[in-house]
């Protein structure tokens, strides 16, 4: 038992080698889109797939509160995994529930931030066609080889692809990326002096 235990952390030690030495350029220009989008007064809205949904909860809140040092609130909203409708049309696919939600609230200039493991999650694929028909630009988190959603990104949105394709490994390493973007969003905004 202890084997397995030491191999699985030696499996994420060099997942996150791996991802430092491949997303550094990408998660800086998530960073910087990130935060030109906020200083222009836009929000992000964050969503991800069901293992990956709590992930995007995460970033709202860490915009919204703050990640390590005190700082005025960030407009962020996770958009909601569950679309409850009591009414007699309740037909709706579940794979439209973030697209939906995209086409009532979002608005140009606004960001999606989509979370998915391989790229191929129909929510996820549907959320980020749904960002493209407002003009919104998208930063996806994504593993294995980006699936369809790589297809759908143009020049102006951001791919943080984790060089592995073990969905536990994509999970933990997309915590790690979005810590790293919440330091970076605070540093720009931010910017503190050293002692």
């Amino acid at each position: 038992m202890q084997d397995t235990i030491k191999k699985i952390f030696t499996e994420n030690i060099q997942v996150q080698i791996a991802a430092g030495e491949v997303l550094p350029s990408a998660l800086e220009s998530a960073a910087f889109t990130i935060a030109q989008s906020l200083i222009n007064g836009n929000k992000l809205l964050c969503c991800g797939t069901a293992s990956c949904h709590m992930l995007a909860q995460h970033m709202a809140g860490l915009l919204i509160n703050f990640y390590e040092t005190e700082r005025p609130c960030l407009p962020a909203v996770a958009l909601a995994q569950e679309q409850v409708n009591l009414g007699p049309n309740n037909n709706i696919d579940d794979h439209e529930t973030f697209a939906r939600q995209i086409r009532a609230f979002a608005q140009q200039g606004d960001l999606l931030l989509a979370i998915a493991v391989n790229g191929n999650e129909k929510q996820i694929i549907s959320a980020v066609e749904a960002a493209l028909t407002r003009d919104m630009k998208v930063i996806v988190l994504v593993g294995d080889d980006g699936g369809e959603l790589v297809g759908l990104l143009g020049p102006n949105d951001v791919e943080i692809r984790v060089p592995s394709k073990r969905p536990s490994r994509i999970v933990e390493s997309h915590l790690v990326n979005l810590h790293c973007l919440s330091e970076l969003i605070d540093l720009t905004l931010f910017p503190q002096e050293e002692n």
